[in-house]
């Protein structure tokens, strides 16, 4: 109750707003939190936790836990439920018949989160597929095509800090969603944001029939369903390779261990120290095997012990894979999102024409990447006669654009972000990092086989397909005026207008998704879909580096993405047959990327932070 305390801050409407959370939040955990922050008055704190809300980024929420709005709580999880509920009985008159796939990872309070979405759905009369134990995310929207539901909700962060919860939304086509839907739910939760009577009692989800736990069905499903990419299972049970895996205090061993049984392997090595799923990552900094050595030394140390020359390591909600080999030196090669898409997009053209020979009409088949990552599977749908297509950055395009092209009768073999997520097949429309480990396990035994390793593949892939040198990273910076700012400049930068030139190289084509100018286009609009919420600018260089500064949408990051691909007509002859011609290409490239950081984003004026490993 919260009658007898009297809220004084020195400030009216943040009184104002004090008091309403502690009047609607029923978690004696959080109200405490408030309470004490006002009794302090901690007036900056409490402007922040109350003053700004969480909105839909990605697909959904992230943000640490904690009191307030712009914190992941029970209140803002049933704030979120309530206004998705009210939009999804706009969008669907069958709602009641359709229902919703619920789930969680392993962080602290992400059960409870998905128990109180769960009974909002379930005391307004709509079906609820809810696991009874945590799964991978991919679980999630393959539920949701399975049983044919209106939505799925998957309570994670991904690889955010250890800190943070996440509430990531899935459409009923299995793809996360876009707008108009995250601007539709976003007002629909302004407009519910009072909890309703029965919104805290997560009882009902032990006792209503409506609540059913798929848990064993999607398990076994799943498993079958991804069996369809298992070509040689004979190479399989007798590879010569040894798989260290880490589930990265995830949740992702016991679903990695399962995978490589059905796919016929001698049981993984596993990282013991990250075996189990801990909320507190007690081995790791970050919790994202995209971070590279920082990430996966522990991996390092235990496939060198055991022999073991290929690691694979799943991010927390094991929707990310990523993959390194041991060289012939004793060092280890971290492959790049890139470098895996590379590998990914030949392999999943060579097992389509085994499958159905090699002279297979090709017409309609597809191969898709994000914006910012390698331009590779563009070089080899142009060699192999399949099609490639580019949407924006993150799954939530992909994943939809891959319906799009379903619905029209279109084969899609593989999609991928060169943040270290692949969709192989379409039985998710949504990275997978299980199915992707399996998969360059089988990869890797077949090259194997011929005494070739994915290092060497690599290089194979570069000389038939065009030599693709990428340079991507981060910077840190936790100020929003900051980033603005920067953008702006950058938009002013030369009489106005966005820069024609930095340093020596000369910029020929400018792309921005913000503002929606393309200087590429005829009429200067662009074609992809534009957002004035996120900024992101692409430059085309005179010297045929691409170049994309832009925010990520769940982190306070700054990324910058740079390709340089060599002349397709010289590829042979030139830059592929001549390693020296590849070295001078990765310097033009790394000189190119100082220049553009330093003019551009100024770190040291801006204060921005630099990735470190």
């Amino acid at each position: 109750m919260t009658e007898n305390i009297t809220i004084d801050t020195g400030c009216v409407g943040l009184d104002k707003k004090v008091q309403q959370w502690l009047e609607w939040d029923k978690n004696p955990e959080t109200r405490q939190e408030m309470l004490d922050l006002a009794v302090k008055k901690d007036v900056g704190e409490l402007k922040q936790r109350l003053e700004k809300r969480l909105t839909f980024g990605t697909a959904g929420l992230r943000a640490p836990m904690g009191a307030g709005y712009s914190r992941m709580n029970d209140l803002t999880v049933i704030q979120s439920t309530q206004g998705l509920l009210r939009y999804l009985e706009q969008q669907f008159d069958s709602l009641k018949d359709k229902g919703a796939v619920i789930s969680y990872d392993h962080r602290y309070n992400s059960k409870r989160f998905a128990e109180l979405s769960a009974c909002i759905f379930l005391h307004a009369g709509v079906p609820v597929y809810l696991f009874s134990q945590i799964t991978p995310t991919p679980f999630v929207p393959y539920g949701v095509v399975k049983y044919g539901c209106a939505v799925g909700i998957m309570i994670t962060p991904s690889h955010n800090p250890k800190g943070d919860n996440g509430y990531k939304v899935f459409w009923d086509n299995g793809a996360q969603i876009i707008p108009p839907h995250d601007g539709g739910i976003a007002s629909c939760i302004d407009n519910n944001l009072s909890p309703w009577s029965n919104s805290w009692d997560t009882s009902i989800t032990e006792t209503s029939p409506l609540c059913k736990d798929p848990f064993r069905e999607v398990y076994d499903d799943y498993y079958k369903d991804i069996q369809i990419h298992c070509r040689h299972r004979s190479l399989n049970k007798s590879s010569p390779l040894k798989f260290t895996y880490t589930a990265m205090h995830g949740v992702g061993t016991e679903f990695a261990i399962n995978a490589f049984d059905v796919f016929g392997f001698e049981p993984l090595v596993l990282v013991k120290e990250q075996v189990d799923p801990d909320p507190d990552f007690p081995t790791v900094k970050f919790p994202n095997p995209e971070e590279g050595k920082s990430a996966l030394n522990l991996a390092i140390k235990t496939a060198n012990e055991n022999g073991s020359t290929v690691i694979l390591a799943n991010d927390p909600d094991a929707d990310r894979c990523a993959v390194a080999e041991k060289q012939p030196d004793g060092s280890w090669k971290i492959f790049t999102g890139n470098e895996t898409g590379a590998l990914f997009g030949w392999w999943a053209v060579l097992t389509y024409r085994e499958q159905f020979g090699n002279d297979v009409n090709m017409s309609d088949v597809y191969l898709i990447a994000s914006t910012v990552s390698s331009k590779i599977l563009k070089s080899i749908a142009k060699q192999e006669d399949c099609n490639f297509v580019e949407t924006l950055t993150g799954f939530k395009w992909m994943g939809n654009k891959t319906c799009e092209l379903q619905q029209q009768g279109k084969k899609v073999l593989f999609a991928f972000e060169e943040a270290i997520g692949f969709m192989y097949g379409t039985q998710v429309v949504d990275k997978d990092g299980i199915s992707a480990a399996v998969i360059l396990a089988e990869m890797a035994s077949y090259l194997a086989s011929k005494n070739i390793t994915l290092t060497q593949q690599l290089d194979d892939i570069f000389k038939r397909y065009g030599y693709h040198c990428s340079e991507n990273s981060y910077y840190l910076c936790y100020d929003p005026d900051t980033v603005k700012s920067m953008f702006e400049r950058i938009r002013k930068y030369e009489d106005g207008k966005h820069p024609s030139k930095i340093g020596p190289y000369s910029i020929i084509g400018v792309r921005d998704l913000t503002t929606g100018y393309d200087s590429n286009q005829p009429d200067n609009k662009a074609i992809l879909p534009t957002s004035k919420s996120s900024q992101m600018i692409t430059f085309t260089f005179e010297n045929g580096c691409v170049a994309t500064l832009r925010t990520s949408g769940t982190e306070p990051k700054i990324k910058y993405y740079t390709e340089i691909c060599a002349d397709p007509s010289k590829t042979l002859e030139d830059c592929n047959s001549n390693k020296g011609d590849r070295d001078a290409i990765r310097r033009e490239l790394h000189d190119l990327v100082k220049v553009m950081v330093e003019e551009l984003m100024q770190p040291a004026v801006n204060n921005l932070i630099a990735k470190t490993d």
